[in-house]
């Protein structure tokens, strides 16, 4: 059946206007007025915008974090995406050192196909590199359609790599034409601070944010921009939360470095007191790098606002409070601290993360747009089109464009509601959001024609997505 949606106002990363689409076996074949398909289900979009789906360039699904492994799987993360607005996902494929690669990407794609409701992809994790890692990727690049790798400089010990597997990592890159994406921080540096203020008994989840301060980020910001300068690498430095990051990478950019800026919602409506909370409620907001103090997120919106910052993912880690960041509680020494690490509750063991790929879009509209801070054609740009563009996506995904995907969200500005974790489809048992009042809403979301989202309630039946096999 053809889809054709009517009056809506057409918002794309470079311009808005009123006009219908029609699609057809999944793609849009028409935008116009006053069009007519006999034989298509009609959506009236009179007084709501129509945006292309959104893509969150930065998630976890299935991540083994800690000694536990996240609360969300396919079936209810790909829901959650939905119901917020976001019709693809790029999920990080995260294997520890002592693990095959091309093994690893296979167990991820396994845990999406026929389970997933939006289309998705991944990046695939370096997390060594030895004599047999370059067959290997050659074959993920070749046979899995995988153009984007992932390291970290943060995790020492687990996925942290070394400088030497860093610049072969970046070389191999740059040789085949693929993306290098990066968490940046300083991996000896924080193991240091940890040790120390543990040692100092300053154990609980407000000691998170000091043991990663924002010197940390800057410096590993500022060492990959050293790295890709040197190998000619093309590399996208993923949730950088604060200013010296961001000029850090600015400045390389200046030089001639091949770098993309990425930031994440929680650093946009969230800040480093939510990590302060007491009764151990801070443990909610523990991510990394940390939230920081309000200044640097406003310093962030700004940057979204100029372009500097190219997109806005969510860098989605759900775990349980209850269950699974309470490994961290100091007041939890003799339970499942003690019996998974062999060491008391401290900050360095709560699972870092904030679930948040149901929200990212609710914040950014009423943060950013609603509050003045950003356009809705910036909106579109940051958390749509500027990924599909710098992941091998675009047209296809990211635009509504004649002979792309229709995947379409239908927002309706004049809705009224609350973020609450009653009402969320993410499987974790808190929100980081709780009770954040929003104005509008995703009311219809389309993935290739298929309408997954009705009325703002789920429409699926699961497993409508397809894996994205990029050149």
């Amino acid at each position: 059946m053809s889809l054709l949606i009517k009056n809506g106002e057409i918002i794309t990363a470079e311009r808005r206007f009123f006009a219908d689409i029609l699609c057809r076996g999944g793609v849009i074949v028409e935008i116009g007025q006053n069009l007519s398909d006999s034989s298509a289900e009609i959506i009236d979009a009179t007084g709501k915008y129509v945006f292309p789906g959104f893509i969150d360039p930065h998630v976890h699904i299935y991540l083994p974090f800690m000694g536990t492994v996240s609360k969300d799987d396919y079936a209810t993360g790909s829901k959650a995406a939905l119901m917020g607005g976001t019709t693809t996902l790029i999920e990080m494929c995260c294997p520890g050192r002592d693990e095959d690669p091309l093994e690893a990407i296979r167990l991820w794609k396994s845990k999406a196909v026929n389970i997933s409701s939006c289309d998705y992809t991944f990046h695939m994790g370096v997390t060594r590199f030895d004599e047999t890692t370059t067959e290997s990727l050659k074959s993920i690049v070749a046979e899995e359609g995988i153009t984007s790798l992932k390291v970290f400089l943060a995790y020492k010990g687990a996925l942290g790599i070394e400088d030497t597997e860093l610049y072969k990592t970046l070389s191999f890159a740059a040789e085949n034409n693929l993306i290098v994406t990066a968490h940046c921080e300083n991996a000896d540096l924080i193991y240091e601070n940890q040790q120390r203020l543990v040692s100092e008994g300053k154990t609980g989840p407000e000691w998170h944010e000091p043991s990663r301060p924002i010197s940390v980020e800057a410096d590993g910001c500022h060492h990959l921009m050293t790295f890709a300068e040197a190998t000619g690498a093309e590399v996208y430095v993923v949730h950088t939360s604060c200013v010296p990051a961001v000029e850090a990478i600015s400045a390389a950019r200046a030089r001639g470095v091949k770098a993309h800026i990425e930031t994440v919602a929680p650093y946009l409506t969230l800040n480093s007191s939510h990590a302060e909370l007491p009764d151990f409620e801070g443990a909610k907001y523990v991510m990394s790098p940390p939230l920081r103090s309000p200044e640097h997120g406003e310093f962030l919106w700004e940057k979204i606002a100029d372009g500097t910052i190219d997109t806005i993912a969510t860098d989605h880690a759900p775990f349980d409070f209850e269950t699974q960041k309470r490994m961290g509680d100091p007041a939890n020494a003799l339970d499942a601290a003690m019996q998974l690490t062999g060491q008391p509750g401290n900050f360095t063991l709560i699972p870092n993360g904030i679930p948040s790929v149901e929200e990212r879009i609710k914040i950014l509209y009423n943060d950013g747009v609603l509050s003045g801070k950003i356009d809705l054609q910036t909106l579109v740009r940051a958390a749509s089109t500027n990924a599909a563009k710098i992941f091998n996506l675009y047209p296809k995904k990211g635009a509504i464009e004649i002979g792309g995907d229709a995947d379409l969200v239908i927002w309706d500005p004049e809705f009224s509601g609350e973020i609450s974790v009653t009402t969320h489809s993410m499987a974790t048992d808190y929100s980081a959001f709780e009770g954040k009042k929003i104005k509008g809403r995703a009311e219809t979301v389309t993935v290739r024609s298929q309408i997954l989202v009705r009325d703002g309630g789920w429409a699926g039946k699961g497993g409508e997505g397809e894996f994205l096999w990029r050149k």
